[in-house]
């Protein structure tokens, strides 16, 4: 009886390996391993302040680093309130951050309307010399600048801080070029249907520019929240200290408070950090849409 053969599909061939997509995933991989060492150099510093905040002042510069806490110091959360006036230079910062964020928002939204959707003779060059300040360092004119708030008797003052940064070149810069993208039909038309170019840029203008208003928001926030120099030349009553002032006070002639400092640090960034998380998706899509990215 002859035997009965069954055929059978031979094995497919060893599937041979593309170079350019192992290259891809090398450069890939090397790629993320940089970007997590570099997030892991950023973060450094601020998982040592708040691992720092929950130490005692001996054990914050000890050496070797105690880099967990032993034992945990809760305490010090607790005191920054009774020894210090946290309570008021939060308030204060706030108050300060919000009221130059809103008229920033105000002053730089309005005149990147007038740059970007208005023409008048000389405007390009006026754009030109009004954006050339931001090559200009601060300490260049803080001393005429101080001067002229004195004269006009508002040193020692909120209002000093508020008049020095209710204006912005960088806002009118980041706004125009979010305007330059809104078509000019839509101003054209309202223009035609009778609306006047202040009913323009409220109406129409500004409820499209919800990403770069969130972006400028953010950045001038985190700025006024974070200056240092400013209030430290302008407010030299302490009933009207910002917070980065009053950690100051903390470090006398002969005596440092250093685990407060820390546990002060912890509380001021916090707001810092929970307003950019929120707003990360609004900041990502006002940069990309502003002209700004790489």
């Amino acid at each position: 009886m002859a035997s009965l053969t069954l055929d059978r599909p031979a094995p497919p061939p060893a599937q041979r390996r593309d170079p350019r997509r192992t290259r891809r995933l090398l450069s890939a991989a090397l790629l993320y391993t940089v970007l997590v060492v570099a997030a892991a150099a950023i973060m450094l510093p601020f998982f040592w302040m708040v691992v720092s905040s929950l130490k005692n002042n001996n054990q914050i510069f000890t050496v070797p680093v105690q880099w967990l806490p032993d034992p945990a110091v809760w305490q010090n959360y607790l005191d920054i309130w009774d020894k210090s006036e946290m309570s008021r230079w939060l308030r204060t910062t706030l108050l300060l951050s919000i009221t130059v964020t809103l008229l920033q928002l105000f002053t730089g939204s309005f005149a990147a309307y007038g740059f970007a959707k208005m023409r008048f003779p000389g405007r390009d060059v006026l754009f030109l010399a009004y954006i050339g300040t931001i090559a200009v360092p601060w300490q260049a004119y803080m001393i005429p600048q101080f001067i002229l708030m004195t004269r006009l008797g508002l040193s020692n003052t909120l209002w000093a801080m508020v008049a020095l940064q209710a204006f912005g070149a960088f806002g009118v810069f980041l706004m125009k070029q979010f305007y330059e993208s809104i078509p000019e039909e839509l101003s054209e038309a309202a223009r035609i249907d009778g609306l006047s170019e202040y009913a323009i840029w409220w109406r129409i203008v500004l409820p499209l520019s919800g990403p770069a208003l969130a972006t400028l928001a953010l950045l001038t926030f985190v700025n006024t929240w974070n200056d240092y120099l400013g209030p430290l030349i302008y407010l030299r009553n302490p009933d009207i200290w910002t917070i980065q002032i009053g950690l100051r006070s903390l470090v006398s002639q002969y005596n440092a408070e250093y685990a407060l400092i820390m546990t002060g640090s912890v509380l001021s960034v916090l707001p810092i950090a929970i307003i950019f998380l929120l707003g990360q998706r609004y900041f990502v899509q006002g940069i990309a849409t502003s002209g700004l990215k790489g």
